[in-house]
């Protein structure tokens, strides 16, 4: 019998949780938005462009670089990423980020020339109320400039992604408006923002069903993408729901990595789509993928972080290990797998940790013992049990090499 029919997936009964009939495509923001995390480092661009080619290993479809507007080193890092992309021959397409203002638009232009590469600007606008508010804003003001921006963009050569900040706490008159200005200026994807990670699952889908109305009405091919935030912790779930509601590409960054509490995480995005079998990528980088976003950003991963945290595997519970570990005697990996765990490790380059502390029973010993092909005797098995027992967390390895 396969592991597959010893579970009943309540998580694909609802028709609303069918594969997509369509390509979902993915923007992986790390180098940009990620790097706004006040609590990251800049990484040198020499590790910029190892993450680069990882996330083309993973099938990702496009990748934020930067914002050239800002001149300096980050505008030469920024036309050194895309070059690599274009010497290389990679699959993944960037694109930069761009206010609807010329001296952040003609940098990328000028960047795409010589590297060679078709770039896509990212040119992003304020949308709710309460920026309206703050800034001082009028919806006039900022169509104009929405107008000139994309128009400007377009007629270098530009691919244009039209992207409304805070769209997920904007009034519909006021969305309508501005994608409808942007695609008719010669936008070719636009992007609804949950800039401060104000949405719930109901309320992604709503506005990017309210979004893909307006794109229907052009009748133009435009590209809608979803971006989310942490704030609520809901990033995965809302895109989810985004992909639900019409989004053609969600974004994230490495581990989450971003402003405040941080992005989606992609790699729990990715993780959760290929678990409900809406992608096929090949996903067995993403951990080196964590990794190398972790050493390059200086970022510390929660030890109890999804998937590729240090504990995401690891047992030392008595009845949990004993599971695991009737399921490896019987020579089942994948069955040691999901007995006590809702993620195949094995699906992404990970495996079982049995670990012993107070909570433990003996097969955890004598597991542990067995897999460093140390006889697990009666008198050792007993020594390291009890000592485990009165211990106040789970035993090093190296002091149960000293038992041993």
């Amino acid at each position: 019998m396969s592991v597959s029919e010893l579970i009943y997936d309540w998580n694909t009964v609802s028709p609303e949780l069918q594969k997509p009939d369509r390509h979902i495509g993915f923007d992986d923001e790390t180098l940009r938005d990620g790097l706004q995390s006040p609590s990251v480092c800049e990484p040198p661009v020499e590790k910029k462009i190892e993450l680069l080619h990882l996330m083309n290993d993973l099938g990702l479809d496009t990748a934020d670089i930067g914002l050239p507007g800002a001149g300096g080193t980050h505008a030469a890092g920024v036309e050194m990423m895309a070059r690599e992309i274009a010497d290389k021959k990679m699959k993944i397409r960037p694109n930069c980020a761009a206010r609807t203002h010329r001296n952040d638009i003609i940098p990328i232009a000028e960047i795409s020339q010589r590297a060679g590469i078709a770039i896509e600007a990212c040119t992003f606008i304020g949308s709710s109320p309460i920026r309206f508010y703050a800034e001082e804003w009028t919806l006039e003001k900022l169509l104009k400039l929405t107008e000139e921006a994309v128009t400007l963009a377009v007629s270098e050569g530009l691919p244009v992604m039209f992207v409304t900040e805070d769209t997920t706490r904007a009034d519909p008159e006021t969305i309508r408006a501005l994608y409808t200005t942007a695609i008719r200026c010669g936008a070719r994807a636009v992007c609804v923002c949950d800039t401060v990670g104000h949405a719930t699952p109901d309320g992604a889908r709503e506005v990017v069903k309210f979004v893909r109305g307006i794109i229907d009405e052009q009748g133009e091919n435009i590209r809608l993408d979803w971006h989310g935030h942490q704030d609520r912790g809901l990033g995965v779930i809302n895109s989810i729901a985004a992909i639900q509601g019409g989004a053609d590409q969600v974004h994230g960054s490495a581990l989450g990595m971003g402003e405040r509490v941080g992005n989606t995480p992609m790699d729990q995005l990715l993780v959760n789509l290929k678990l409900l079998g809406w992608i096929d990528n090949e996903l067995t980088k993403l951990r080196e993928y964590c990794d190398k976003a972790a050493e390059a950003c200086r970022w510390n991963v929660p030890l109890n972080y999804p998937v590729f945290g240090k504990d995401a595997f690891r047992t030392a519970t008595g009845v949990h290990a004993a599971a695991v570990i009737k399921s490896y005697r019987k020579g089942d990996t994948e069955l040691a797998d999901l007995i006590y765990s809702g993620v195949p490790a094995g699906q992404f380059g990970l495996k079982q940790v049995i670990e012993i502390g107070p909570m433990s029973g003996k097969s955890n010993v004598i597991f542990w013992l067995e897999n460093r092909g140390v006889e697990a005797s009666e008198e050792r098995v007993n020594r390291i049990y009890e000592r485990a027992k009165r211990a106040t967390a789970v035993l090093s390895e190296k002091e149960l090499l000293a038992l041993v």
